[in-house]
């Protein structure tokens, strides 16, 4: 049986931030247009975050027994490093996806229960990232994926449940919020690398190699300040943003100058703080 601390490394906290930063944003967007609902903002951080969980403990189940985990490179995998049994990550995946899944049920009610559809595609989409027979993640989608629903779909539908409307600038801003999420992705892939190719696990950063995969994660960082430019003539407050840019810097300098295996760890962290300051930031911004 698993510790409760290593409970705590397989939800993988440093991957946490990338479920509620669209959350923050999508509420600065509703202050912006005098309709923040605060519980309703929390009920949805509460779905994310729960749902966040629960992909990380899939994707450990997932992969766990596939044998994808064992010679991993990063943070606890309870299944891969044996810690726990997969019925039981397994089961704490499943809860999580219940919990969260009652939370979003909440909120359908008091809004549109399309909704529902939307959080039932959110959950398959956590589910078959690495599970089922022909996971996608496994086909080079994840991103695309991460930027849909940790970017759209989350900056946008937080803003839909207190706005019940669908501004221009939800969408606007879910598109660096979504880039940074899959900052995050590329990061951890581009880590995983060798053992993703040995193991059969087609990543993205499989398919692009190590060098492109190096330019992507630039990309994926700096776009998101070119956006806010963009922002600037509608919402001129949206630049304190541009705050954030030097915590930008030295993750990228990491991944350009070539860093490999564990030297890649610290970028996880660094991108994390980067996407919390830049989101917290914009979200401001766009409320004032």
């Amino acid at each position: 049986m698993a510790t409760l601390s290593q409970w705590v490394a397989g939800s993988r906290p440093r991957t946490l931030p990338t479920s509620l930063v669209p959350v923050v944003v999508g509420t600065g967007v509703a202050a912006g247009e005098d309709h923040a609902v605060w519980w309703r903002a929390v009920l949805a951080g509460c779905v994310a975050l729960i749902l966040q969980i629960g992909v990380n403990y899939s994707n450990d189940y997932s992969d766990g027994v596939r044998g994808t985990d064992e010679e991993r490179v990063g943070p606890l995998r309870l299944v891969g490093s044996k810690v726990a049994k997969p019925k039981q990550v397994l089961a704490a995946a499943l809860g999580s996806f219940l919990v969260a899944a009652v939370a979003g049920l909440v909120l359908a009610a008091v809004t549109t229960w399309w909704l529902l559809l939307v959080g039932a595609l959110a959950i398959l989409a956590a589910w078959f990232y690495t599970g089922g027979k022909n996971p996608y993640g496994y086909r080079a989608l994840g991103e695309i994926s991460v930027f849909v629903f940790f970017g759209l779909v989350a900056v946008v539908g937080t803003t839909y449940v207190q706005v019940e409307g669908l501004p221009w600038e939800a969408w606007a801003a879910a598109v660096p919020i979504g880039l940074l999420a899959c900052a995050l992705l590329v990061a951890n892939n581009l880590r995983d690398i060798p053992t993703d190719r040995e193991s059969g696990k087609r990543t993205l950063a499989v398919v692009l190699g190590d060098r492109w995969t190096r330019v992507l994660y630039a990309a994926c960082a700096a776009l998101p300040f070119m956006v806010v430019l963009a922002l600037a003539a509608p919402h001129p407050w949206a630049l304190i943003a541009l705050l954030a840019a030097p915590l930008s810097i030295p993750p990228t300098q990491k991944v350009l100058n070539g860093a490999m295996g564990p030297a890649l760890i610290p970028v996880l962290g660094e991108t994390g703080r980067l996407q919390i300051a830049y989101g917290v930031l914009l979200a401001i911004g766009l409320a004032l």
